[in-house]
């Protein structure tokens, strides 16, 4: 391509995006709309890693809890303040002050405490539910589930303060690094843990109660709106509820806002679901029929 031709495509892009821009801005009254300035994923990952080294410094800071500790949490913690504040400002319908959005980051920031000591009790839940799982460090450092339950309680806290995009901009960073894909929306308690992990999808209006087990490809999803009753169904529940205690194996599928699965019940591999369970129940897909064809030919059982 020669210049001219650069200069005339270039012309073409950039009234395109100014235009997609200008559409996409909130319009205050009498004033003229303003394009939204998004956060770069870098900026957000930076983030996730920056709550990641305030929730355990011992493991993901190169120098550990060595020195001078006091000091690098007060400054990753301003860091933090600052870095969460301006994207909260900019991803805010009509930009809220500054003073605002730094008040929502620190109400965040103020949930740290509460956000580690519900992680402990997630790493916890391995410990006690793998017996490959060695120590808490290796947990921490390898186990997948991890990184996902970790990003998941710190954008979950995002979105109850409701800070638009950067809740969901976190999950699916933790989605892309782990295959485990968490609402922010979803409600999870304590002591959870999702053995392996790949290819769990957990849906916006999930409700996940205490002591939950999930094993990997499991789905906690909703029907298609399509086929439902509710054709326009924000806002409604519409994922199932799991109580304390259920443990789902791997490739199971639950779907449906009415969907209630009872106390301390067991969903078995590749079972669909699609109605609720009472307290103590346990659900088995059929057993398959195996052929087993052998060298000669000769089919045998």
């Amino acid at each position: 391509m020669k210049d001219p031709e650069f200069r005339k495509l270039s012309e073409t892009l950039v009234e395109a995006y100014r235009r997609e821009a200008l559409e996409a801005a909130p319009k205050a009254a009498g004033k003229a709309p303003r394009p939204p300035k998004l956060p770069s994923r870098e900026a957000v990952d930076r983030i996730r890693k920056l709550f990641f080294q305030v929730l355990f410094p011992g493991v993901f800071c190169e120098e550990g809890l060595a020195g001078k500790l006091r000091s690098r949490t007060r400054r990753r913690l301003g860091l933090l303040h600052r870095q969460l504040g301006v994207v909260v400002h900019r991803l805010s319908p009509g930009e809220l002050e500054k003073k605002r959005a730094l008040e929502i980051a620190l109400g965040v920031l103020s949930g740290i405490p509460a956000i580690r000591e519900e992680l402990r009790t997630d790493v916890a839940a391995a410990l006690q539910n793998d017996p490959a799982a060695r120590s808490f460090d290796e947990v921490l450092l390898a186990y997948p589930f991890v990184e996902a339950i970790a990003t998941h309680r710190i954008a979950h806290e995002l979105y109850l303060a409701g800070v638009p995009i950067l809740p969901r901009m976190m999950s699916e960073q933790a989605h892309r690094c782990t295959g485990i894909d968490i609402h922010p929306g979803a409600s999870i308690g304590r002591h959870f843990f999702i053995d392996h992990g790949t290819g769990v999808v957990i849906g916006e209006t999930a409700v996940i109660g205490e002591r939950v087990t999930l094993y990997q490809g499991v789905t906690i999803g909703a029907k298609n709106p399509k086929n439902s009753e509710t054709h326009n169904q924000r806002g409604v529940k519409r994922h199932p509820t799991l109580k304390d205690g259920v443990t789902v194996y791997a490739g199971a599928t639950i779907l449906g806002g009415d969907t209630v699965i009872g106390t301390g019940c067991v969903v078995g591999g590749n079972v669909w679901l699609t109605h609720s369970l009472p307290d103590g129940a346990k659900v088995l897909a059929a057993q398959p029929e195996n052929r087993v064809i052998a060298a000669d030919g000769e089919t045998r059982l």
